[in-house]
């Protein structure tokens, strides 16, 4: 889902590859030969680090 909206699996799909190599600057064929479970945990990642991105730019606005 993006902006709220349903999207289908093909672009669902390339948008996790998308957001996998840029994030970890992998090449996105590398991407379609991992496991489900990899992909999943690299997500995982990927947002836990956004969240603490943005929790530290909300601390940071709050000091200015």
């Amino acid at each position: 889902m993006i902006d709220g909206k349903e999207n289908n699996p093909k672009i669902s799909s390339q948008l996790i590859v998308y957001t996998l190599a840029t994030t970890f600057s992998i090449n996105p064929l590398e991407v379609y030969a991992m496991p489900a479970s990899l992909v999943m945990d690299m997500l995982a990642i990927h947002y836990q680090i956004k969240q603490i991105e943005a929790e530290e730019l909300a601390k940071m606005e709050k000091k200015m």
